[in-house]
């Protein structure tokens, strides 16, 4: 059990990582046209951010201070808000950007930025539902 709550913390960690990489850097794909759209894009993500990291500090708190027996329902529903905020923010730059409209080429690159946020789309899922199933023991 130990070492699936670890598991689970350095791979909440990492997801963090890569939600600040994947929002602040800035890749070398064409450069959209700041829009209304890409400033949702930008405020999903940012709020991705903070409930994920408020996601890990509930994890943490609750694991020492909840008694044996009971479910992590507060860092997995904060985390699946975040989950829910990286599929909206992701959906509309796919949806906006993903044929190069609003850029100044007809062919758009993403970049790594991306990728790395579907890669947290699938991790925040999967820590998501592991904190609403897992029990304190």
């Amino acid at each position: 059990m130990l070492v699936l709550l670890a598991g689970i913390f350095v791979v909440h960690i990492a997801t963090v990582i890569m939600l600040f990489v994947s929002t602040i850097a800035n890749p070398c794909s064409p450069a959209p046209v700041s829009t209304d759209a890409l400033k949702a894009v930008q405020a999903f993500m940012i709020l991705s951010i903070i409930f994920s990291v408020i996601s890990l500090v509930v994890f943490v708190f609750q694991l020492f201070t909840m008694e044996k027996g009971n479910r992590f329902f507060l860092s997995g529903a904060t985390m699946l808000v975040c989950w829910l905020c990286i599929m909206v923010g992701a959906s509309i730059y796919t949806h906006h950007y993903a044929s190069g409209y609003g850029t100044k080429y007809s062919q758009s690159h993403h970049g790594y930025c991306f990728i790395l946020t579907w890669i947290c789309f699938c991790f925040s899922f999967i820590i998501g539902i592991l904190y609403l199933v897992l029990r304190k023991k």
